[in-house]
């Protein structure tokens, strides 16, 4: 009888093993074949531009194409329906960035769940929001705007992208950190608020670096504080929000590489060590910093602890802001 069970025992194990090695064989092997990036943004702008470069580099890594499909829709929706549908094997990648975690909370139905249905690969750069104020005003610090904004209670206005994007919230975010009384006003483009920052319609804009940069570079544009946690390498020398008065202000936006739920960790394993390889490269760092992205790759575990921080974080600014689910 003992020597009957140890042989089912056996043949079991020997079963698994076997079902398992197509799997093995070929997390061993990855990539034999083209690797699909899906972009949740268009073509030409900023995503688009460095998922680009780090893709290129990516190829010759690992000796495979790495080719990107841009798929842009509102909350990533499209992008993270396409990824799913693919199998769990590697050759579909989606680019997340920080709108994902937002987007948790702000949408009824998004269509997908970031944490159940993906596999985080590791973070390729942040990009923290950036205020700035017109070059020729009175402004020149986010200290002297939050002063002027609690004097005069309601006449400052700050102005915004995307209607419940990261912009938006992290002006919302602000409010709420700096105890501070402005109105919060949405265009939408950035050239359509930088137009009202320069008429004065508007006394302050919030928005990604590279969307400001030229207007930096010219003068007409003055940065007062970083959005994030830290100063930007882009911008060393300007002071972060919490330094200036929002304690605890900390508004990261990122993007990362996620694969469907159920790939090989072996297979995460590649692309991870690849990435921290590829965004540590001075030149890829260099053409990334000129974007406004300070490249830094993570673990899968860093990865997820960042998505599900920023849910929690843009679930509690959502609900103190009383914004409305879409």
């Amino acid at each position: 009888m003992a020597n009957a069970v140890r042989s089912l025992l056996c043949l079991s194990l020997l079963a698994g093993l076997v079902a398992g090695a197509p799997q093995i064989a070929s997390a061993q092997k990855y990539p034999d074949r083209p690797v699909r990036i899906i972009l949740p943004l268009g073509a030409g702008g900023v995503g688009d531009i460095s998922t680009r470069i780090v893709a290129d580099k990516l190829g010759e890594k690992l000796g495979q194409r790495f080719i990107v499909e841009n798929m842009p829709a509102a909350g990533g929706i499209a992008a993270a329906k396409a990824a799913i549908s693919a199998p769990a094997d590697g050759y579909t990648l989606i680019l997340f960035t920080g709108g994902v975690s937002s987007s948790v909370p702000l949408y009824k139905d998004l269509g997908y769940d970031p944490l159940k249905d993906f596999a985080p690969i590791s973070s390729m750069g942040y990009f923290d929001c950036l205020a700035v104020s017109n070059g020729e005003s009175q402004y020149k610090s986010l200290q002297d705007f939050l002063k002027a904004s609690k004097e005069k209670p309601g006449t400052l206005n700050v102005g915004v992208i995307s209607g419940g994007g990261v912009q938006m919230l992290t002006a919302n975010y602000l409010k709420q950190t700096a105890q501070a009384d402005f109105v919060i006003v949405p265009f939408k483009t950035t050239p359509d608020a930088i137009i009202a920052l320069l008429r004065n319609d508007v006394q302050m804009v919030i928005d990604f670096y590279a969307a400001l940069k030229g207007g930096i570079s010219d003068g007409k544009l003055r940065p007062i504080a970083w959005m994030g946690p830290t100063p930007s390498p882009a911008l060393p020398d300007v002071k972060t929000a919490d330094q200036q008065g929002a304690k605890g202000l900390r508004a990261q936006s990122w993007n990362s590489y996620y694969v469907k739920a159920g790939t090989p960790p072996a297979v995460i394993a590649t692309i991870n060590k690849a990435l921290h390889e590829v965004v540590a490269d001075p030149g890829v760092k260099k053409r990334l910093l000129d974007l406004g992205i300070d490249s830094r790759a993570s673990t899968p575990e860093q990865m997820d602890a960042q998505m599900r921080g920023d849910i929690k974080l843009w679930t509690d600014v959502i609900e103190k802001a009383g914004i409305e689910k879409r």
